[in-house]
């Protein structure tokens, strides 16, 4: 009966202290990440899926989700997600930060909930004119490459 008791309660402890697979992201709100991140090097993502959403980066409603901003990685990451982008040909992209803009609700957001996104003024060698991308630095999601666009090889 004993060893029972004490096999009982040891297997109750490993189970307890099992964890859990499941996305890093499900532990913060306003995440959504749910694949691990690739690197080309240390200043670029590796992107290999295709939007299918023709707003993803280009509206204000629909920015992309690069993280960071609570480890103080969130320029670092917001720049890793341009390097990672070229032109509709492969061009290497260029791009300049616009400013911020955009006041939104978020629960990683470093004063009272609220986070603003980065707006990025991106182009090309002949390019006619300057895209618009826009980054949420606060909350994680999937990465993906807008519309329009490609990824750079590794």
């Amino acid at each position: 009966m004993d060893k029972f008791l004490l096999l009982t309660v040891l297997a109750l402890c490993c189970t307890a202290c099992a964890s859990q697979k499941k996305p890093a992201s499900v532990d913060r709100p306003g995440d959504s990440r749910t694949r691990q991140l690739q690197y080309i090097d240390d200043n670029a993502y590796f992107l290999e899926e295709l939007s299918e959403e023709e707003s993803y980066g280009y509206q204000e409603s629909n920015p992309v989700k690069v993280g960071g901003a609570k480890e103080k990685a969130g320029p670092m990451n917001e720049r890793r997600f341009l390097n990672a982008l070229s032109g509709p040909n492969g061009e290497e992209l260029k791009y300049f930060r616009a400013g911020s803009c955009c006041p939104f609700k978020t629960p990683d957001g470093l004063l009272g909930n609220t986070g603003l996104l980065d707006r990025y003024r991106v182009y090309w060698e002949g390019s006619k004119d300057t895209l618009d991308i826009y980054i949420n630095m606060y909350d994680e999601g999937d990465l993906k490459i807008p519309v329009g666009l490609n990824g750079r090889k590794r």
